[in-house]
């Protein structure tokens, strides 16, 4: 292209040049000719030659530039195509870079731009997402007849896909906390028709087994393979006195034994929502001995798997069901009673958390907490701990 360039360039010299040689080599015949004769024949050159140039330039510097000017303006004013910008190669080479230039960066502008307008609708999506996220986890939960619940959730990302919530049918409370596998907005949406179908065949039915066996013989047709739920719930039948569990494939539950002085972690067992189509055999609800002033603690994966990045062990570095164990265990009793309440397990737990998540904690997964506290008949929650936990007692993290 350069060589031809410079051809085009030499032939535009020479018809430039050529005129005052012509005028020389035939001034003599030019001369022979009237006044009015010479005039027209130098100006039907000179017009021919001038229209000569004025086509390579319009056509091949004037024109792309104009294009190139529109298509900037265009692109300010969002007036663009779906096709890529392209602008024709001229046979000037420098200007040709400058339209592969330009061409390449409003391809790459435009896309940013529809990346960027397509990202404001999904934030605007994620945002309301967000907001009925929140308003979920920070509604005022159902008071549980001689129970004291205290659980928080807090997401890792802008939506979580950790929950919880507390259902009353009659004399039969439903207490449960979920984590849905895979993240994002997929997750949350199948959090949301889950907590709807719990409560709608709560109306129906008093077996946790058979609700959990409901909901995922609805929703396995509807759900992708890979997009599965861990859930453990209990339910308080308080006519009865009598707490009930059943559990799919979700973490321990976790009970402290007042009489004991000691933790025992009981397997949630089974299998998750929609990892078989009928789970109405396998799921099972029993019955849990639950005494006055014993507390059980529900809770999801990221408290275990919560970790320590400085440590090398990989043992170590998580916080695991021993230290949660331990952390139960370790909770104060309240203030003038010689037992544990719901708020002191609670904030126990967070304070040894925090401490070991450490400062400039990771935290790579909703966290959800649990703690339910079958009161003794003096208990006063005027005397228990504070829901604040004062910032000297914790280091980052907190909820």
């Amino acid at each position: 292209m350069r060589w031809f360039y410079t051809i085009f360039q030499t032939i535009i010299l020479v018809i430039l040049i050529s005129n005052p040689l012509m005028y020389l080599l035939y001034s003599e015949q030019l001369a022979s000719f009237d006044e009015q004769k010479r005039f027209i024949t130098i100006a039907f050159v000179l017009i021919i030659e001038f229209l000569i140039i004025l086509f390579v330039v319009k056509k091949f510097f004037h024109d792309p530039i104009v294009k190139l000017e529109f298509t900037i303006k265009s692109f300010l004013v969002w007036n663009l195509k779906d096709t890529d910008i392209e602008f024709k190669k001229t046979m000037n080479p420098h200007l040709n870079y400058t339209l592969v230039f330009f061409s390449k960066t409003l391809n790459t502008l435009k896309n940013i731009k529809d990346e960027f307008i397509h990202g404001k609708e999904i934030r605007s999506e994620v945002d309301l997402g967000k907001e009925i996220q929140w308003k979920m986890l920070t509604k005022k939960l159902i008071e549980v007849p001689e129970l004291e619940v205290i659980v928080k959730s807090k997401p890792a990302w802008e939506i979580g896909w950790d929950s919880y919530d507390i259902i009353n049918q009659w004399e039969n409370y439903y207490i449960y906390v979920w984590d849905a596998t895979g993240h994002w907005v997929g997750a949350w949406f199948i959090m949301i028709m889950v907590n709807a179908l719990i409560s709608g065949f709560a109306k129906v039915f008093k077996s946790g087994a058979i609700i959990l066996a409901k909901t995922n013989e609805i929703l396995k047709p509807r759900v992708k393979a890979n997009l599965l739920m861990s859930l453990l719930m209990v339910r308080w039948d308080s006519k009865e006195k009598k707490i009930y569990m059943t559990g799919a494939g979700h973490e321990y539950l976790m009970i402290y034994k007042h009489k004991q002085n000691k933790t025992f972690r009981i397997k949630s067992g089974w299998v998750a929502l929609w990892m078989v189509k009928d789970i109405s055999k396998i799921v099972k609800e029993s019955e849990i001995r639950f005494e006055e002033n014993d507390i059980i603690v529900l809770y999801s994966d990221w408290i275990t798997e919560a970790i320590n990045a400085p440590k090398k062990d990989w043992n170590e570095q998580m916080f695991n069901e021993n230290r949660l164990e331990d952390s139960i265990n370790n909770a104060p009793n309240v203030t003038g009673r010689d037992y544990k309440s719901a708020r002191s397990v609670f904030n126990n737990i967070t304070m040894d958390l925090s401490k070991f998540m450490w400062y400039k904690h990771v935290q790579l997964d909703d966290i959800t907490l649990a703690v339910i506290h079958y009161k003794w008949a003096d208990y006063d929650k005027n005397a228990d701990y504070p829901e604040e936990i004062k910032n000297e007692f914790i280091t980052e993290w907190n909820w």
